[in-house]
């Protein structure tokens, strides 16, 4: 669940870090003149819509991994948590 949750926060990360990668791209082409510059930040605002959700997927489910562990190891040492239900 971790890892479906952060990739979908990563396509959304991706998705404004493409928008100012493209709008860092549009203003850098005007300012400078060249097309290899333009190029390089379509390439980065695309990179991040792929990269950054599974990136993000990635990390957010070794991140949950360990939280976990710590957890169940802090829980055993401390006794948990109990919970009456009627």
């Amino acid at each position: 669940m971790a890892a479906v949750l952060y990739a979908a926060l990563g396509l959304i990360v991706g998705f404004f870090v493409s928008v100012a990668a493209l709008f860092g791209m549009a203003l850098g082409s005007v300012a400078e003149g060249e097309p290899g510059s333009a190029l390089i930040g379509l390439l980065f605002g695309i990179g991040a819509i792929v990269l950054l959700p599974i990136l993000y997927g990635l990390l957010g489910f070794v991140c949950a991994l360990v939280g976990a562990a710590l957890y169940n190891l802090a829980a055993r040492v401390a006794g948990g948590i109990e919970l009456e239900l009627e």
